[in-house]
């Protein structure tokens, strides 16, 4: 599914995060950063409730935020997936299958409903005329990360010869900014889950004619 935003052209500063991940606090501390610099227009790449112990408060917040959101992993096994059909071969296995069922019982029906129904992409044009396009894993395959340790063919392979020229993406949970064939790779890391512990990634884009601004930076919670 593609959803393009429009028709007008973006302007205004846009934040950017990803893989949420049901951590409410992670995702306060962003948008605290945010309203701090009367930044309103977020955009989130997926992977939004599952792994944290506030799903739900965090569906609502980013409800309240108008926040505009792909699908990712996660969110598309939460919608799909009946955990009484999973079986668990391990104690991790069934913390993992545990979770996952809690996940699902604490949002409800409507909630899983609405999180299936997320779009794959967003496209959004910008200033300048380039377009940007938004994909939880990659425009190729949207449940593939391109992540900062991939060779550049592999990463090209991954953009799948997607026209767009600004791709933000995340996934991986490291962000990184890089240029790839005729595209600017933004993968903008994870709000709720940072390999480096409790900070919170996002990135902010700045539209202009000539050319967008990137800033990549976090937040301690």
């Amino acid at each position: 599914m593609l959803d393009r935003i429009g028709p007008a052209h973006a302007s205004a500063p846009m934040a950017f995060l990803s893989d949420v991940h049901g951590n409410l606090a992670a995702l306060e501390a962003v948008v605290a950063e945010l309203q701090r610099r009367t930044i309103s227009d977020i955009f989130v790449a997926g992977d939004l409730l599952l792994g944290g112990d506030e799903p739900l408060e965090v569906w609502r917040r980013l409800a309240q935020l108008n926040a505009r959101c792909t699908r990712g992993a996660s969110d598309v096994a939460l919608a799909t997936v009946d955990p009484r059909r999973l079986e668990a071969k391990s104690d991790s296995e069934r913390a993992m299958l545990e979770r996952f069922a809690k996940t699902r019982a604490a949002v409800g029906e409507v909630v899983l409903r609405r999180l299936g129904a997320l779009p794959q992409q967003l496209r959004l044009p910008m200033v300048d005329g380039r377009e940007l396009l938004m994909v939880h894993g990659s425009p190729g395959d949207p449940l593939e990360s391109m992540s900062h340790d991939l060779e550049e063919e592999e990463l090209a392979a991954l953009l799948d010869d997607d026209p767009a020229d600004i791709v933000v993406c995340g996934g991986s949970h490291v962000p990184f900014e890089r240029p790839v064939l005729d595209a600017q790779l933004i993968n903008v890391g994870s709000v709720g889950e940072a390999p480096e512990g409790r900070v919170a990634h996002y990135t902010v884009i700045s539209p202009r004619v000539d050319g967008a601004i990137v800033e990549q930076t976090w937040v301690e919670y």
